[in-house]
């Protein structure tokens, strides 16, 4: 009877730690807000300490260039659970992308505090490596004077959304145009 007694007793507390630690491993989502200087392979970092989920996060989230992402941006990011704490654990929210032209605002006025001398310079240094400075220079799919992707550029090659959407890109990828001209250097491409 004893043994009985102790059986079940075992039985029920293997199914309940079972239980217990089978919750612990369900999926979250979390919601992560886009920063300035942000890419999804820093917001990759962040969660799994590696890019492993730079092409998951643009899946989920329907972003169809993955190199480039707006501030202000809601990301819903899949979890297992064990992510970092940089980002708090929020019920999931709609991911509406907003359109570069919405961003301009904004990207300028942090674009224009960064827009120092040395700044100013790197930038005419790319635009003179990619296209001579010329705003209908093409390559490809490659257009204007940074030589963006044509998606970039939504159908307007006009000088003023090439400079906008260059400043957009460089600011998300690489956090300014020194950093971009480094980036360049290194491996002849921004």
């Amino acid at each position: 009877m004893k043994f009985s007694k102790t059986l079940v007793f075992s039985t029920v507390l293997a199914a309940g730690a079972t239980l217990a630690f089978g919750a612990s491993e369900v999926s979250a989502d979390e919601t992560y807000t886009v920063k300035p200087n942000d890419s999804l392979s820093k917001i990759s970092m962040k969660f799994a300490g590696d890019n492993s989920l730079v092409n998951k996060i643009a899946e989920d989230n329907d972003i169809e260039n993955s190199n480039m992402i707006f501030v202000g941006t809601q990301l819903t990011i899949a979890t297992d659970g064990s992510s970092s704490n940089e980002a708090p654990k929020q019920e999931s929210t709609p991911v509406q992308q907003e359109a570069p032209k919405q961003q301009a605002a904004p990207k300028q006025t942090s674009s224009s505090s960064q827009s120092s001398g040395e700044s100013s310079s790197a930038k005419a240094w790319i635009a003179n490596k990619e296209s001579s400075n010329s705003y209908s220079a093409t390559n490809g799919r490659y257009i204007g004077k940074y030589q963006l992707d044509s998606s970039y550029l939504n159908g307007d090659h006009s000088p003023a959304n090439q400079e906008r959407v260059a400043d957009q890109y460089v600011n998300s990828r690489y956090g300014g145009w020194d950093a971009a001209k480094t980036f360049w250097q290194a491996n002849g491409w921004y």
